[in-house]
């Protein structure tokens, strides 16, 4: 295994990772974003309020996309054992 196969694997690895987990990311920032917005407007500085909206809309999201997370990871780690003699030889 050379320098740049290694480099490449953990590339894909963190691209898989990242495609993976940016529905719920992307979503808790734009419910954090709107909960900021609203305790600037009212004045409201409540930890819990900007804490829990986050978590729900999370899992909703892992509900909503689950499937196609765990999907997108079946696939990645089902190729990576695919060609594992690829990588031992």
């Amino acid at each position: 295994m050379s320098s740049e196969f290694v480099i490449r694997l953990a590339g894909e690895a963190v691209y898989t990772v990242l495609k993976a987990s940016a529905p719920m990311l992307i979503l808790a920032l734009v419910v954090g974003l709107a909960i900021s917005i609203f305790q600037a407007t009212t004045q409201i500085q409540e930890q819990t309020l900007a804490f829990v909206p986050k978590i729900v809309v999370v899992l909703l999201a892992i509900l909503i996309f689950g499937p196609w997370i765990l999907t997108t990871l079946v696939d990645f780690t089902y190729n990576l054992l695919n060609n594992l003699y690829k990588f031992i030889g």
